[in-house]
């Protein structure tokens, strides 16, 4: 196994819209690479009418405006950002503690894959623990992490596979398909993710939907198509 460099360098992109309430929660757990890695944490606004670049600068982020889209963001912000890795990580999720250090130990031998964390609701509620288990099995029999797990990969594989597409969603379902299963690690760390969608939405309805849109992704209807379908 190869030794880590010192410092290695890592630029993390975070898209926000409206995002001030969990922000500041998700940048603090970021800041534990600061350790391990030379940062450049970027928040990528689409348009927020909200405190949301007010309490990206308070934290420590970069901020950069972009026109609406998590694709269309999370491509922006590749493109800004400093570092020969990145790493993807949502507005509403918080990386548990310990997350940089597994992360290092992947950068030193991980050139030629990409990786993402464990899936975990803030919510003790059963249909929470239903979804994790989903998600547990999607990850390992389909190889299809969310966004919402983060997604870590050098900016060399990043741009050889296409990098995300300025699409209105799916955009994490493309490049993980693009990379295919065998270029794809789990690592044990959690990203804890807010369960607001779900308990609004329903723990029973919300992935249901979400699985027709998956399927009528696969089918090859463009996201544009169904994309007021999924909310």
């Amino acid at each position: 196994m190869n030794l880590v460099p010192a410092d290695p360098a890592l630029g993390i992109v975070v898209p926000a819209l409206n995002a001030a309430a969990g922000l500041p929660a998700a940048l603090q757990s970021l800041r534990e690479g600061a350790g391990i890695f030379d940062l450049d944490i970027l928040v990528v606004d689409g348009g927020s009418t909200d405190d949301t670049v007010a309490v990206a600068e308070a934290n420590g982020a970069r901020v950069l405006a972009s026109e609406l889209g998590r694709g269309t963001q999370l491509a922006a912000g590749a493109t800004a950002v400093s570092g020969d890795w990145l790493l993807f990580v949502h507005a509403d999720t918080v990386l548990a503690p310990g997350w940089a250090g597994e992360l290092a130990r992947f950068v030193a031998d991980g050139h030629d894959r990409a990786a993402y964390f464990r899936f975990q609701l803030d919510d003790e509620a059963p249909g929470a623990r239903r979804i994790e288990r989903l998600v547990d099995w999607r990850c390992r029999m389909l190889g299809l992490p969310y966004g919402d797990q983060g997604l870590a990969l050098s900016r060399k594989l990043y741009t050889a596979f296409g990098g995300y597409q300025d699409i209105p969603l799916m955009e994490d379902v493309r490049l993980v398909r693009q990379l295919r299963r065998h270029r794809i690690v789990g690592l044990e760390t959690a990203a804890v993710t807010s369960a607001r969608r779900y308990r609004e939405g329903g723990y029973w309805r919300r992935p249901m939907r979400n699985l027709f849109c998956l399927l009528l992704y696969f089918l090859g209807l463009p996201p544009r198509a169904f994309r007021a379908f999924y909310g």
